[in-house]
């Protein structure tokens, strides 16, 4: 069985991956990007996928799937074009498949026949164990009483997961469903948090307790954080407000995330301004770590890049593993440093000690949101040290 992947993004490289690891022939259409991901370059060896520079040869799959990445705006507003595009592009064929994440009323605009959207599960530094080992298959159909075609069930089914089929509106807002319920827990995690740094209680005391709790449970996001990061979450706040505002229901809770998320981003500027910005005259600032989270080089809606924008004006000196541009070195950033600021919890990061860090910097100020370093080692060699949620 054959499955074709239009659209070589980061969805479409991890997922055509993913199938081939599970024993289909795999046919790609289009110029795939550059990533990083654990775990992929070993699934990309596969002698199971073949590329073509001609859509019309996906016309031989059995199944054909759409993975185009779905860019966002500078409002972090979706932008279809390019996958209205793609999707003309291809030949009639026997079962299609957008996996790119749209808006609801997307899949059945197209008026094409046996057409299915599925939920993607993409994490950016997790693709591959989500694409290998998804929880489950969220899927839209025009009819959600028939049976999926075979060619369809089959690589579903390699998975071995629940599969949900529902009508196609349904599916395209239960992606935005899931990032709302996530979202709930950041804001309500990074609104405790704060209020723990005020009154001297410890967030990372609080969570454990969160955990047991089974209307919580195991999994839960507890972990404080700089807000809304990455291209999805703050896109999908911005949809349902737009949703909310075409239709005329209430979305007032959306805004107050926003809000919330903008201003917890924030923290690093307020906590650098009190030890050191309004201290010392032009400090220069180190700053380990530009991507939105550890384990990618995407840099979208970074509070990393918010935080470099806001300190144009003092000389800055940036190290990220990935992404380009940067410093050779984490300790060459902190290289007479007023102050060190972590801004993504890389685990390179943890590996440095407080000695490393004093031997390059002459400042004595540590901002570390996430508790990557030790802190009670930095404060026991002469530093402040500051993190989300606690002293």
């Amino acid at each position: 069985m054959t499955i074709g992947f239009a659209g070589m993004s980061h969805l479409g490289i991890v997922t055509s991956a993913a199938a081939a690891a599970k024993g289909f022939d795999v046919m790609s259409y289009g110029e795939p990007i550059a990533i990083s991901e654990p775990g992929l370059p070993e699934l990309l060896t596969s002698n199971r996928i073949r590329s073509v520079n001609d859509p019309s040869a996906l016309q031989e799959c059995d199944l054909v799937v759409v993975s185009q990445d779905v860019p966002t705006n500078a409002t972090n507003r979706s932008d279809l074009t390019g996958l209205r595009q793609l999707i003309a592009q291809l030949p009639p064929v026997k079962t299609l498949v957008i996996l790119s994440q749209v808006t609801p009323g997307f899949t059945r605009s197209l008026n094409l026949p046996n057409v299915y959207y599925q939920v993607e599960t993409l994490i950016f530094g997790r693709a591959v164990e989500r694409a290998l080992y998804p929880e489950r298959f969220i899927v839209g159909c025009a009819d959600p009483s028939a049976p999926l075609p075979d060619s369809y069930a089959k690589w579903l089914q390699a998975f071995a997961c629940p599969v949900l089929r529902m009508r196609y509106e349904s599916a395209e807002l239960a992606k935005i469903s899931i990032n709302m319920f996530l979202i709930s827990s950041v804001a309500t995690t990074n609104t405790l948090a704060e209020l723990c740094e005020t009154i001297g209680a410890d967030w990372s005391e609080i969570a454990p307790a969160l955990r047991l709790d089974k209307r919580i449970g195991p999994h839960a996001y507890l972990s404080p954080g700089l807000g809304i990061a990455g291209g999805n979450l703050e896109r999908d706040l911005i949809t349902v407000r737009t949703l909310s505002e075409q239709h005329g229901t209430d979305a007032g809770i959306v805004g107050a995330w926003l809000t919330n998320s903008r201003y917890r981003r924030d923290w690093v500027l307020r906590t650098l301004h009190a030890a050191v910005l309004a201290k010392t005259a032009r400090p220069v600032i180190a700053v380990w770590g530009l991507a939105y989270k550890q384990d990618t080089a995407s840099t979208k809606n970074s509070p990393a890049l918010a935080v470099l924008e806001s300190l144009q004006e003092f000389p800055t000196q940036t190290y990220d593993p990935q992404v380009k541009g940067t410093v050779p070195s984490a300790l060459e950033a902190c290289a007479g440093a007023a102050a060190l600021v972590v801004m993504t919890p890389w685990k390179e990061f943890s590996s440095y000690t407080a000695a490393q860090i004093r031997e390059r910097m002459p400042g004595r100020v540590v901002i570390d949101p996430f508790g990557v370093l030790d802190g009670r080692a930095l404060t026991a060699d002469g530093f402040s040290y500051h993190r989300l949620g606690g002293k």
